[in-house]
């Protein structure tokens, strides 16, 4: 069983969000916080497994509250994993959540599916990045000269069909984009998805793509012109 804090000023979304999670076989909400201050606060007694938190909150942001919530005092090694649920997904704030310390991020527009995959994802230790975000967050990230070198002959590992999928991951397109764009079933795409994965030897989506474009597969986006629209040249 995971166990699950929520953090969220807005009671409504809140009460949505629990009524969704109750009914997952494998997921208990163990508390709720209506701002950061009080998250942090109640993650000391019930030391949830993921935080799911807002950052748009009254008395303290989620940002602010991710950062104490993984600097516990000495000699508390607690440390919850924290998927932030917002409205906004500027890459301002993506990367100021991250360096904080979070481990996935969803906007709140997100497919209700998504939200029990992206806890039970950072509750097993990986990173989980809503497909609207992970583009020009992994771009910017791989643009930067500590991003990390190519890997000679890695993409050689890849049918051109996983190149092709894996190039579409690059530019941000969810499974479901994907399948439409390539007249694929979804589970079809999923399926070719674990196996891009496997042969690359990363554990999650965001790994991948940043493979990606540290071999070139695809361009970092143009700030100036937009970003491109995938394709299948290179």
């Amino acid at each position: 069983m995971i166990t699950v804090l929520l953090a969220d000023d807005q009671s409504l979304i809140r009460a949505g969000i629990a009524m969704l999670l109750t009914a997952q076989p494998d997921l208990d909400v163990v508390a709720e916080a209506d701002d950061g201050r009080q998250a942090v606060n109640l993650c000391a007694v019930h030391r949830p497994d993921v935080v799911v938190m807002d950052l748009q909150m009254p008395v303290m942001n989620g940002i602010e509250a991710t950062r104490r919530l993984l600097s516990p005092a000495a000699g508390d090694t607690y440390r919850p994993r924290i998927l932030i649920l917002t409205n906004f997904h500027d890459n301002d704030n993506v990367h100021e959540a991250l360096r904080a310390g979070a481990a996935g991020f969803l906007i709140k527009d997100s497919s209700p599916a998504e939200l029990p995959a992206g806890i039970r994802t950072v509750a097993a230790g990986h990173h989980y990045l809503h497909p609207v975000v992970t583009g020009g967050v992994i771009a910017s990230i791989t643009a930067q000269p500590t991003a990390g070198q190519p890997l000679p002959g890695i993409l050689d590992r890849l049918t051109p069909r996983e190149r092709e999928i894996l190039r579409h991951m690059a530019y941000g397109l969810g499974n479901g984009e994907i399948a439409v764009r390539l007249f694929l079933s979804e589970a079809t795409v999923r399926t070719h998805v674990s196996r891009i994965l496997m042969k690359l030897g990363v554990h999650d989506r965001a790994q991948a793509i940043v493979v990606a474009y540290q071999n070139h597969l695809v361009r970092p986006p143009r700030t100036s012109e937009g970003e491109a629209a995938p394709s299948d040249q290179q």
